[in-house]
């Protein structure tokens, strides 16, 4: 008998006859995520995709585990495959899907024959095979409309499959099929999950981290990787650019109304952003702004920082409150990591009564003491690239 793995590929059946493209975006994701775990080959049919292994010696539950988190994939299950013969059909389900059935109360059977030369028609393979499942396990009862298991064989054109309840994939759109977008990551719980987001609409990320020593710490940056590693486990490979802030900030501190400090801070940040944005073939930047979480996220805070750049800005968490955007940050393991006690570039020199309700002109004139260009260029040229990879 041997064991492979079947994933449905959900929202990529609506993209008609661009759906190949995707699904061939989705098998590379795939094949990218289980590399190292053994030798698989892929095929494609009838909205599934089929990861077999090649030879018996792969890691198959690490595969299934790193599949869950492939952007993409709206369900998948491991499978036995064995040849389409019924006598060997009834002899693998029970055997094979005996720990779900041992633990189950009620089961279903359900059957689909894509060989129409298979001599048995779907409700006669579902009559033998749930006679089989109920002479192996009498505790069982059949429930067709809410199973605790329900039991699927499928004859296709090479093996006929058995299989027990699907799982639930990451769903979205595989990574890197909307484009690139560049996160601006703090160490903070809200842009780990800004970034989770928008990858999973099929954007693949490039990070931009601002680092200001001595004001913040090595263990910062540290903390930043680890986030990230933690979302590379969904998005794949994330490229890291870490900016030094220090010289823009003490200018900042030194030449501007302390009232402005966060926001003069927030513009240079966005016009950064936007250069190596370009740089590394980006067409927007994503932020974890939330719309009045802090004094730099009221409407009219944001329109000013928008007004910095020409890029669109996703900010994919901005309607969302806190303890929304806790449940995902636990959900992608990042929570831990973003409570740790090493401060970023965002909590240093911070007013102690910011503006809420700023004016861009206001703003514009806070900020024009300083060589605004200059400045920025000298960040970008000091950005020091990282690739970081899954955890």
């Amino acid at each position: 008998m041997k064991e492979i793995i079947l994933i449905k590929d959900g929202e990529l059946a609506l993209k008609g006859l661009n759906r190949s493209t995707f699904e061939d975006v989705l098998i590379k994701n795939i094949r990218r995520s289980i590399s190292g775990l053994g030798d698989f080959k892929y095929y494609k049919s009838q909205s599934t995709i089929t990861v077999e292994p090649v030879r018996d010696n792969v890691r198959l539950d690490e595969a299934a585990d790193r599949i869950s988190r492939v952007f993409g994939i709206a369900a998948f299950s491991r499978a036995a495959a064995v040849s389409k013969d019924i006598d060997e059909i009834l002899a693998t389900a029970p055997e094979y899907l005996a720990d779900q059935l041992s633990e189950a109360s009620t089961f279903k059977v359900e059957a689909k024959r894509s060989d129409k030369t298979f001599p048995l028609n779907s409700p006669q393979i579902c009559e033998r095979v749930g006679e089989a499942i109920l002479n192996a396990f009498g505790h069982l009862s059949v429930d067709v409309h809410k199973p605790d298991i329900a039991v699927s064989v499928e004859i296709r054109d090479n093996y006929a499959y058995i299989r027990g309840n699907q799982l639930r994939g990451a769903g979205g759109m595989p990574t890197g099929t909307s484009g690139r977008a560049a996160l601006l990551i703090s160490g903070g719980i809200d842009s780990p999950v800004a970034g989770y987001m928008m990858a999973k609409r099929g954007l693949e990320l490039v990070g931009i981290h601002f680092a200001s020593p001595p004001y913040t710490s090595q263990r910062s940056e540290e903390k930043v990787h680890s986030l990230l590693s933690k979302v590379a486990r969904y998005s794949g490979k994330i490229a890291l650019l870490t900016v030094p802030f220090t010289e823009i900030q003490e200018a900042i501190r030194d030449n501007c109304p302390e009232e402005y400090f966060t926001l003069v801070m927030r513009r240079f940040m966005m016009r950064i952003s936007e250069k190596i944005a370009q740089k590394q073939g980006c067409a927007a930047l994503i932020t974890g702004e939330s719309v009045a979480q802090v004094a730099s996220q009221t409407l009219p805070a944001l329109v000013c920082t928008d007004a910095a750049v020409n890029m669109p800005v996703f900010r994919p968490v901005i309607g969302m409150d806190k303890n929304e955007i806790i449940i995902i940050s636990r959900q992608i393991d990042t929570f831990d990591i973003s409570i740790q006690p090493f401060e970023d570039c965002c909590t240093v020199f911070t007013p102690k009564h910011p503006r809420t309700r700023p004016k861009l002109g206001d703003v514009e004139a806070a900020e024009a003491v300083l060589d605004i260009e200059a400045l920025t260029d000298r960040a970008v040229e000091g950005a020091v690239l990282k690739l970081i990879e899954a955890e």
